[in-house]
């Protein structure tokens, strides 16, 4: 069996660049919950913040691969305005790429694999990914949103989300982010290097392009481990 782990890195659009019907169609619902000018402000600021968690006003700046019986990965980054070799560090080849071609990348890639791996994949990562996609006229080479539920595989890949696994398909009422359950078992955190996901979209602007894919590729470790424990300990 042929088992890949992925994770993606994104970024929102720039809101003050936006057409103004999209700007009131993001700020419409914010107008009518807010209930005076401060309220609005911090809701204001939090949509603008949270662009990038959709893919209709983001992109993605980074996906990453690690074949997980090969222990070797990739990272495909965006490093655009600064010319950038592809280069390597421990067991990840960094690509830099624009968006389209790491898409394309990245279903080729995909084309080789039975099992996928990822953590919130189902609930972000693959939704993102297919919608860039279609975007850019690329559709995706394997189902990764079907089969949730691994007691009833019928067709498609099998999608491994650790988030589901873990948190019993959302039956627990905290799901804990991929930070808690590394800390929790003794794994190394992908936020010890002292980047977040919550850095992306700034380091981004200040053309930080490798801090911003080797972030990708501790998540992928952590993911990995993360993985490790709960096929050994939890997977029935």
């Amino acid at each position: 069996m042929s088992r890949l782990i992925f994770d993606i890195e994104t970024i929102g659009e720039d809101f003050d660049t936006l057409d103004e019907t999209t700007q009131e169609s993001l700020t419409r619902w914010i107008k009518k919950e807010s209930a005076n000018d401060k309220e609005y402000r911090e809701a204001l600021q939090e949509m603008k913040e949270g662009l990038g968690f959709s893919a209709l006003t983001g992109s993605i700046v980074a996906i990453g691969v690690l074949d997980y019986e090969k222990d070797k990965g990739v990272v495909y980054f965006q490093a655009p305005g600064k010319k950038m070799e592809e280069f390597e560090e421990g067991r990840f080849r960094y690509k830099p790429m624009t968006e389209e071609e790491m898409l394309q990348a990245f279903w080729q890639g995909a084309m080789q694999y039975d099992e996928f791996v990822t953590f919130n994949g189902r609930g972000f990562d693959v939704p993102f990914l297919n919608t860039r996609s279609a975007i850019y006229k690329i559709r995706p080479t394997k189902d990764l949103m079907s089969n949730r539920y691994m007691s009833n595989q019928r067709f498609g890949a099998m999608h491994i989300d650790l988030l589901d696994q873990l948190s019993y398909y959302g039956a627990l009422r905290r799901k804990g982010s991929l930070h808690l359950w590394s800390r929790a078992f003794g794994i190394e955190s992908p936020k010890t290097g002292g980047v977040t996901g919550d850095d992306v979209a700034d380091l981004f602007k200040k053309k930080k392009y490798k801090e911003i894919a080797i972030y990708n590729a501790r998540d992928l470790h952590a993911t990995k481990e993360l993985y490790d424990v709960w096929d050994k300990y939890l997977r029935f």
